[in-house]
């Protein structure tokens, strides 16, 4: 019981974190997991609470998402999760973190790359390779809320739509876990505790998400995500 509730309650503060400015807490559980999981069962653990994290967030926020993304995100997640489940065994995705933190940190700060790259952004792709590499790669969360950044302004829209998103990619991920046989009941007590802390903190991030001001929250989330990019490529070359 010790561990669960030391799990727990690091999946509240990291959860609360996401639930306050929309990312972050991801890149911060897995993170710690390390330390209680044995790796077979990191990113399995780690996608069924990220879940419940995301649905619960898109749930106390439903009336701030931009449903109209969401179809396109959600054909280009099902093309990816299949191709990506296909092939997994067979390539290799060594310098895929560096492609995506170059991409993130770009799209936040470079006006010339953006106005070059518009023209192929779609929420499509964006399903596509978040969902896809979601199975391998530990951060594809990053890539729609670069875009959602770009096209919503409301800080609210940006995290209820992000997470609604980022639902849809974990949902689609423990599915593929399901069917290559990871058997989540051997760390049900685990998973509770976790799924317990996931909820709670996406409650409290979005109650506390309404004392931050809308320009300190875009700052805070640009800086976040750039963070998360620089870690990617130092992570990958070191």
């Amino acid at each position: 019981m010790y561990e669960e509730l030391i799990l727990g309650l690091l999946t509240f503060v990291t959860s609360t974190v996401a639930g306050i400015v929309g990312i972050g807490g991801g890149m911060m559980l897995i993170a710690i997991l390390p330390s209680f999981l044995p790796l077979n069962a990191l990113i399995p653990v780690h996608g069924l609470t990220q879940m419940s994290s995301n649905l619960s967030r898109a749930i106390f926020g439903y009336k701030d998402i931009r449903t109209e993304v969401i179809p396109k995100f959600l054909f280009g997640s099902l093309c990816g999760i299949s191709v990506f489940a296909s092939i997994i065994y067979y390539i290799s995705l060594e310098y895929v973190p560096l492609f995506i933190g170059v991409y993130i940190l770009l799209s936040l700060w470079s006006d010339k790359f953006n106005e070059k790259i518009k023209r192929y952004e779609s929420y499509f792709l964006a399903g596509f390779f978040q969902t896809g590499l979601s199975i391998i790669v530990g951060a594809t969360g990053p890539l729609t809320m670069t875009l959602l950044l770009k096209d919503y302004k409301h800080k609210d829209q940006v995290v209820a739509t992000g997470a609604a998103l980022m639902g849809i990619t974990h949902s689609l991920k423990v599915f593929v876990f399901i069917f290559f046989g990871f058997v989540f009941l051997d760390y049900i007590s685990i998973l509770i505790a976790m799924i317990i802390g996931a909820v709670a903190g996406s409650y409290a991030g979005t109650k506390l998400r309404n004392k931050v001001n809308g320009k300190k929250f875009l700052l805070i989330l640009k800086l976040l995500l750039s963070a998360l990019a620089i870690k990617l490529i130092i992570g990958l070359l070191i």
